[in-house]
């Protein structure tokens, strides 16, 4: 899958991206339907940050500690 934001280096494989979106879908209805106040708050800025990384893939953390569980070279 090739990324949208062609100036920045992928850093996340497929599956470390598809586990980030699930993750993202899931922490959003999880909020909007269970949680309320600052939880659902917490829930929805989770979701954002893992749809966002796993769109573009890359995450600013596996950067800096020089991860990449992209195989691609």
């Amino acid at each position: 899958m090739k990324g949208v934001c062609p100036m920045i280096k992928q850093n996340e494989g497929i599956m470390d991206r598809i586990i980030r979106i699930v993750v993202g879908i899931i922490a959003f209805f999880v909020g909007y339907t269970a949680l309320s106040g600052i939880a659902q708050t917490i829930a929805y800025v989770i979701s954002v940050v893992a749809l966002i990384t796993g769109v573009v893939g890359f995450c600013g953390l596996y950067a800096i500690l020089g991860i990449s569980t992209n195989n691609k070279k």
